[in-house]
């Protein structure tokens, strides 16, 4: 049976907007603080969760709440189970957005909205790809399983409890990256640098806050300083040295008290080369300054081996796989507080096969040993995944790719990772084009209204044929 996806899609048209605009609506970002055993990371995910599986209920398909972890709609029947997996929750919204990141609008045929590619514009651009098949009534031999999850972009709670209460699928693919495909993440590990002890010094770092997520390059960074001595001079000297460097700032100094603010440029922590780390390039500027322990180690570990660094070179841990790449980190949140004694440095590396997450720790460990740094490894990493390129998943996938869009498919290798890894024949699939406009952890997100069809077309396509 030859079916005209475009048509199918189109006729859909109207329908798929107003669910998304519905989901996207919704603020889903993960709340430790509002989080309880009904809400496991809060109540935006949880009611994201809630609607997406409401929309599967009136469309006809089976549905499954997991504990308000994560969710799905199934349908078919088979010997093996397809998974198309994604999520609702979002990265916090940071300032700088020309809307409200929570009511969505189309401007230049652009839908902005938080969430609006990553992944709740992905995620229900696959739904309907499943809805259409549903309502055509093609004949099926596997099951599908549309698998919700509620807080990929922190800890990955929700899959990890989903796969401990439900059976894994077969293979299947995650709509939460780029075509033509990802058939291959490296490893994801985060470090925290924690410096302990009194604050003392010529100059008194009383506080220093930059950044939100691990995965996040921090956009702005504040820190208030003690100046003891001239504070015309201070302020002099920042206003040269904002000349020198890529970021903007502000400094207002009150009697000995020095607030200072610096402007950067977010990105995705899997590709921090393309943000401007604010973080570092405050604590850089203050590192030139006589504080003492811990502050003192503090900002010279930033200045010395994290800023401007995003292979890690300065910590020996430059390394590049044939495959996979090189070896990436981010300084996503730093943290400091005169009036507290855990201060700390956030990093997360992306790492390709050849390395692990134990030798990153030992290297770094190693290197900052005659700092006042403790080295402790956040649990929850993940170790390198890769699909070869001839597993007949990848080459459907290449194969419905090219058909639609009369380009080359080919396989690529990401820094990112995305709920495909947690199936042993698992990729990422779309929904950004190579063309697309990357603007995922970034202010004034937004996905393409044309993007969204496509992948909702391609989609479709790619589904009918995993499971016919």
């Amino acid at each position: 049976m030859t079916v005209n996806w475009k048509q199918e899609v189109e006729a859909r048209r109207d329908d798929l907007m107003r669910d998304l605009f519905d989901l996207l609506s919704i603020p889903s970002v993960r709340e430790d603080d509002k989080a309880t055993a009904d809400a496991p990371v809060g109540p935006g995910p949880k009611a994201a969760l809630l609607r997406f599986l409401e929309l599967g209920e009136r469309d006809g398909f089976i549905t499954k709440n997991v504990d308000n972890y994560a969710g799905h709609i199934e349908y078919g029947s088979g010997d093996e189970t397809l998974g198309v997996i994604g999520h609702v929750d979002v990265v916090p919204v940071g300032p700088g957005w020309n809307s409200d990141p929570f009511k969505p609008e189309i401007r230049d045929n652009k839908i902005y909205a938080r969430g609006a590619s990553d992944d709740k514009g992905p995620m229900m651009a696959a739904y309907y790809a499943l809805r259409i098949i549903k309502e055509l009534n093609l004949p099926v031999s596997k099951r599908t399983r549309f698998i919700i999850g509620t807080d990929e972009e922190s800890e990955w709670k929700c899959l990890d409890y989903y796969l401990e209460h439900e059976d894994v699928p077969d293979f299947g693919f995650s709509p939460d990256a780029e075509f033509p495909i990802i058939n291959g993440e490296k490893g994801n590990a985060t470090v925290n640098l924690v410096f302990t002890g009194k604050n003392e010094g010529m100059l008194k770092l009383i506080k220093f806050d930059s950044g939100m997520r691990a995965n996040m390059v921090p956009e702005s960074a504040d820190a208030i300083v003690e100046v003891s001595g001239d504070t015309k001079a201070f302020e002099e000297e920042f206003e040269e040295y904002l000349k020198t460097v890529p970021v903007t700032g502000e400094i207002k100094i009150t009697d000995s008290v020095a607030a200072i603010t610096v402007h950067g440029k977010a990105a995705h922590g899997a590709m921090p080369s393309k943000g401007i780390n604010a973080g570092t390039y405050l604590a850089n500027f203050l590192s030139f300054y006589d504080f003492a322990s811990p502050a003192k180690d503090f900002l010279t570990v930033i200045a010395d081996y994290v800023h401007d660094d995003t292979e890690a070179k300065h910590l020996d841990l430059a390394f590049v796989d044939d495959i996979m790449g090189d070896l990436t980190m981010n300084a996503g949140v730093f943290k400091f507080d005169a009036n507290k004694d855990n201060n700390s440095i956030t990093l997360n590396f992306r790492y390709p096969k050849g390395m692990t997450e134990e030798g990153i720790v030992a290297k770094i460990t190693d290197k900052l040993a005659n700092t006042a740094a403790e080295v402790v490894s956040v649990p929850g990493g993940k170790g390198p995944h890769y699909v070869s390129p001839e597993d007949p998943l990848v080459k459907t996938l290449l194969s419905v790719y090219e058909d639609h869009t009369g380009l080359k498919g080919h396989e690529q290798v990401i820094g990112g990772g995305t709920f495909g890894r947690l199936l042993e024949r698992g990729v990422a699939y779309g929904a950004m084009f190579p063309d697309s406009v990357d603007t995922m952890h970034q202010k004034n997100e937004f996905m393409s209204v044309d993007d969204l069809i496509n992948a909702t077309i391609i989609y479709a396509d790619a589904i009918y044929r995993l499971i016919k």
